[in-house]
Order: C-alpha cells, then structure tokens, then sequence
C-alpha cells in the first residue's frame, strides 16, 4: 500500500520542523521511490536542500521538478534562486526571460530577477526589475530591500529615502539600519551614520561589516584609534576569533604592521588552537621588521598548507633564503585562489637570482604598455566633472594601497550616470588595443594563456590625490588578470625629472627591504591608459603641488 504525497509532504516538513532535517530528506526520497513523477516532492526536497544549503542538491531536485511541470512558475523560480546561489546567473536570467510572459503580473517573479540580475552584476536592470515588483506590490519586503541596496550602489541620491521606505515595512532588519548608515554616509550625514553605526556595533558585537563601518567612520574624522570598536567588540565577545581577525587585518591595511601584529599575539594566547593567529602575528611581525619574532613563530608552526607557504616566502625573502622562498612559492602557485599572490613573489625571487624566467612572466615586450584611450576628448571633460564631486564626498579607504588622498565608493562603472558607461565602453576599446600587441598565447604564463579569451572589468574605482604626500604603496591586485591606471588629472610637477607622481611596476613592497628597482617607470599622461599584469607590484611616487586623478580596474576573463 503507498501513502499519498501529501502525507509523506507533511512528515518530512515536520520532522525538519523538529530538527531532523536528514530524516526529513530521508522520508522524501522514500516518498519519491514510490512517486518518482510527482513534481510536488521534487520542489520540496529542493526546498529543503536549499534551507540546509545544498544548493547543488536542491537546483537538481527542482530540475526534475521543472521537467515534469515545465510550466509552473514557482518552480522556474525556485531552480532561478539555486541557480544563483550557485554561481549561475546567466543561465539563471535566460531561464527567467523565457519565462517572463507568465510571470509578468507575479511580484515575486520581478523580486527574483532582480535579485538574480544584482548578483550578475547588471544594476541597471536589476532596479528595473524591483520597480516592476514594486509597481505590483509598494510594500514587497525584499524588492524594497533589494531596490534599497541597488540604489546606494548606483549611486543614486534617494538612496536614504528607499532604505527608510524599506524599513517603513520592515524595521528589524539589521542589513536594513547598516545600508541606511552607509547611504547616509554618502550623503554627507556623517553623525547620523556614525550614530546607527555605533547601535548596529552596540547591538551586535560580531557584526563586522558594521564593524568595519564604524571604523571608517571613525578615520573619516581623523580619530588616531579608528580601530577602537574592534577592541570594545572582542572585549564583550572574548569567544569569537572572527573580531581579532579583522582588526588586525584593518590595522595592517593601513600599515600599522606592530600594532596588527599585538592583535594577533593577543588573540593567539586567547586561542591556542587556532593556528591562523600564530601565521597572523608572523606575517605582521615580519612586516614590522621583527624577523627573529617571525622566525621563532614558522619554527614552531604546525600549521601548513599553501597559505602558510605564501606568506612564509615573505619571511624568507627578507632573510635573504632565496632557494626556501622558491621552493615554498612553488607549492603555493599550485593554489589556483593563491596564484596571482605567489607569481607576484616569484618575480621578485627571479630577478634577485637572475633567473631567465623573470623575463618571461614580465619582461616581453608590450606586457606593460601606455595607450591613449578611446574618443577620451568627447568623454573625459564630463567624467572628470563628475568625479571631482564624488570625491568631494569620498573617504581615505580601509584596507586600500592609498596613503592619503580619496577613493570613490563601490563599483565606479555600475553607478547610474551615464557618462560612467560611456567612459567604460572607451575602456574595453581600448584594451583590445592593447590585446593586439600582446606577445602570443602561453598556456604558462598567468596573463598570456588568456590572450584570446573574452575579457571584461571586474571592480573599478577613482582615486584621487593631493600633493604633498599622498601616494599608492607597492601592492597587486591579485583577484586581477590585468591592472590599470587611466590618467585624468596629471600635476605638474609630473613633468619634471624627480618622476614625481609617476607609476612605478615593479618596485617591491617596502615591507620586504629588497634593493630592486622598478622594472619601468611610467610618466602619467592625461587620457592615457597604463596596462600590466596584475602579477607585478605598482605603486606611486609622492609629488609637491597640484591633484593626480585616476580612475582604475582590473581585468578578467569573462568565461
């Protein structure tokens, strides 16, 4: 005798209810042996993947679903939402394209592809799909949420008045209050902000996105310990290693290394287990100049695996033990997350032991290249206009290789102006420009094996600076393929022959005390565009008088 699958439906929602979501996925697949056709039990197994995140599990489930039903909305919608928590949000968006004439008049339809085109990275059409769902329901608690955070990323003004709408229906929301802090932030309402930033921290020690807030906040303002409410937060919640964590990390950002390095002293003793604190206060030793505190840390470390290799061969260059740094940099340029980071150290250990394959990965000819870009007359003038008023209103960032000046919020070439798209468009342009002069494919090589792949941008900002000290420290990019610098505004003071404000690609970072001079040196010019692998360290030269504007990105393969 089979039982009926509504039956089998309620006694694996209750046993979940219970606690027992694996029974409860037990009792589903039981009741799918006997109705292996049922669409129904299909979307519900997939439901439950999705709540216990087996987001894998659950778009297979509602696959199925899907075949047997191919036209019920809520399961196209429930596949869309795994889609995306999978990575897969073309493949989720042209599922609900084709979709769109059934779900037209459906709020939750327009919620879900907005949601699913923010995560694509289109904003555009993600606020048009919010405006759509709110069109059909004004108090649509995650459109609202969702228009909310699209609004502060674009840039738009009204970004405060949809948070506050959003929180008209939903006022518990903690994401809600921290995005209306930030939106207020951008506004110039830097009190307001720091006040529900300071509850949000209040309320919730642990939250380190409000953490993080507070402390920019904070530096915005001048405040010498910018980083106090990392230190308040750890002392409520001596438990969480997560808080140590970030401050030392935000202290580093800055290149306060023996502070970030106490931090992870402290933590260390705190959690003797935790083996990340000992290659924390390594790391930071080491960049504060304390290679004996360094050295004793790696001789008794038992942590391995490719990170602690990466950040060892630091260690090892500055002590000058070229053949361990190599031989550790060869074990982390395995870890495809770590592969950039490690390319960037193998460059600077090939070149200190004259090693033909420095010239390889960054010495052929036009890997690093100066080019003018596209149509820049009939489109710099009103971009530099309006980057100029961001900046007006833009932080000293955290975590950023700047030392003084500003850098612009989010993601520069999402922003709703239209001369942004514009200015990007001029870009992509100009790098295949740049593409064609490149030395051929090289399956080896970390940027020439994606010669002829599609390119797009990933991330992109402005940065501007002041004469009289401000400066990019030595760093790289390494989620990058291809680093940049486009010059909009040039000081004088370029022109001369100190090299003042010029780029410098290849000047190891201080915190290594190697004697190796740049690989090139670029004099910036207006409307022109700088190219290089993300594998090589840049940074800039400080100048005497006069603004130095940039706008930068990195490039990445678009498959």
């Amino acid at each position: 005798m089979t039982t009926a699958p509504q039956d089998w439906h309620a006694r694996a929602i209750a046993a979940e209810r219970l606690g027992d979501r694996p029974r409860g996925l037990q009792l589903l697949a039981e009741a799918l042996a006997e109705h292996p056709d049922h669409a129904g039990l299909h979307n519900t197994a997939g439901s439950m993947a999705l709540r216990g995140g087996e987001p894998v599990a659950a778009e297979t489930s509602f696959g199925r679903a899907l075949a047997i039903e191919p036209d019920n909305l809520e399961y196209v919608l429930n596949r869309t939402i795994a889609l995306g928590q999978l990575g897969r949000h073309e493949e989720a968006l042209a599922l609900l394209a084709e979709n769109e004439t059934a779900g037209a008049m459906q709020p939750r339809y327009w919620s879900v592809r907005g949601n699913t085109s923010r995560m694509a990275g289109d904003l555009a059409a993600a606020r048009e799909s919010y405006d759509k769902c709110l069109a059909l329901d004004p108090r649509h608690a995650k459109a609202l949420h969702g228009r909310a955070r699209v609004a502060l990323a674009r840039g738009e003004r009204q970004a405060p008045q949809f948070f506050d709408a959003a929180l008209a229906v939903v006022n518990t929301e903690a994401d809600l209050w921290l995005g209306k802090a930030q939106a207020l932030d951008v506004a110039g309402e830097a009190a307001q902000a720091r006040g529900i930033a300071e509850q949000l921290v209040s309320q919730a020690p642990q939250w380190l996105d409000a953490l993080h807030l507070l402390a920019q906040l904070r530096l915005a303002l001048g405040e010498s310990d910018f980083t106090a409410p990392y230190r308040e937060a750890a002392q409520r919640l001596p438990q969480d290693p997560s808080i140590p964590m970030a401050h030392a990390q935000t202290l580093a950002g800055l290149d306060y290394f023996e502070q970030a390095a106490v931090v992870a002293a402290d933590a260390r003793r705190r959690f003797p287990e935790d083996h990340s604190f000992a290659l924390l206060e390594a790391i930071h030793a080491g960049e504060a100049g304390q290679a004996e505190r360094a050295e004793a840390i790696f001789a008794e470390l038992p942590l391995q695996g490719s990170t602690r290799s990466l950040h060892e061969a630091r260690h090892r260059i500055r002590l000058g033990e070229l053949d361990r740094a190599q031989s550790l940099l060869d074990e982390a340029v395995r870890d495809p997350s770590l592969e950039h980071s490690a390319f960037a150290l193998l460059g600077l250990v090939w070149r200190l032991r004259d090693d033909p394959r420095a010239e390889w990965l960054h010495g052929q000819a036009e890997l690093v290249q100066l080019r003018e870009l596209r149509d820049a007359d009939n489109i710099l003038p009103q971009a530099i206009e309006r980057l100029h008023e961001l900046h007006d209103g833009s932080p000293l960032p955290l975590g950023q290789s700047l030392r003084g000046g500003t850098q612009t919020r989010h993601i520069l070439f999402q922003r709703h102006e239209e001369i942004f798209a514009r200015l990007h468009a001029a870009i992509l342009a100009t790098l295949e420009d740049y593409r064609a002069c490149l030395p051929q494919s090289d399956v080896g090589h970390p940027l020439l094996r994606r010669r002829d792949d599609p390119w797009k941008l990933q991330g992109s900002w402005s940065v501007r600076l002041r004469g009289g000290g401000d400066y990019h420290t030595s760093h790289i990019h390494p989620e990058g393929m291809l680093s940049s610098a486009l010059y909009l505004i040039v000081p004088e003071d370029a022109q001369g022959e100190e090299r003042q404000g010029w780029l410098e690609v290849g000047r190891p970072p201080p915190d290594l005390r190697l004697d190796l001079e740049p690989i090139r040196t670029i004099q910036p010019i207006e409307a022109h565009l700088a190219l290089f692998p993300s594998t090589l360290y840049h940074g800039t030269t400080p100048f005497g008088d006069g603004l130095r504007m940039t706008v930068a990105f990195d490039v990445v393969p678009a498959i």
